[in-house]
């Protein structure tokens, strides 16, 4: 048995699929590329298939991360050639490794947001606005969680933020945390910012573009 860890980038009309879909279509992959998956023992068997960070519906991703276990031996060049032959469209793999990090240790996440104004007015009056907004520590919005929801300051989940206006778009560069104990997600943010001013955008688009541990290093 040797674990893999596949990287792969969902964009396009794929970033429609949801969670349990992508769950789907991944063990489809799988099979109709021949790859030896490793099954669990006991009572129902299933293959060993774990997607470290799902990416929220509508957001795209640029190097998701996702585990599996192959029985044998097949080249890391293979079995990345073998899935990208039977990919839909606006899926790829775009690296197969060795597993470096623990999944536990991912810590955040990067993100690229392009929110697009009817106004080039409107799209710098957001872009100073939520930067003030981020830099003065506090950004209330309800959350949903386990226990149910609640009013958390989503600032403490920011670890950087950077918006700049360029004509009626506002350019977004932030890291938020990210994981199992705590974790933010980027829609919330930009839209609880969006919300502070009454704004409405004309359309918006989010990439994660990495994740990240404690430090900021990047997960590998």
């Amino acid at each position: 048995m040797k674990s893999v860890r596949l990287w792969f980038k969902k964009d396009g009309l794929a970033v429609y699929i949801s969670h349990l879909d992508m769950n789907r279509c991944m063990t489809r992959a799988v099979r109709r590329a021949e790859i030896p998956l490793w099954y669990t023992e006991g009572f129902n068997p299933h293959p060993y298939m774990t997607f470290l960070m799902p990416l929220p519906l509508g957001q795209e991703g640029r190097r998701e991360p996702l585990d599996i276990r192959i029985e044998g031996e097949m080249s890391f060049e293979e079995i990345g050639e073998r899935l990208n032959s039977v990919m839909p469209g606006g899926i790829e793999i775009v690296e197969v490794r060795e597993p470096v990090c623990k999944s536990n240790e991912i810590a955040a996440a990067e993100y690229e947001i392009t929110a697009e104004f009817l106004t080039t007015g409107e799209a710098e009056g957001f872009a100073s606005g939520a930067q003030s907004i981020i830099d003065g520590g506090e950004l209330n919005a309800e959350k949903r969680s386990k226990k149910g929801i609640k009013i958390v300051n989503l600032c403490e989940m920011v670890r950087s933020f950077d918006a700049k206006a360029d004509g009626k778009c506002v350019f977004i560069r932030t890291v938020l945390a990210a994981g199992n104990t705590v974790n933010l997600n980027a829609d919330l943010l930009i839209g609880s910012l969006l919300s502070e001013f009454a704004a409405q955008t004309e359309k918006t688009s989010i990439v994660r573009t990495r994740l990240l541990r404690e430090d900021l290093s990047d997960f590998e």
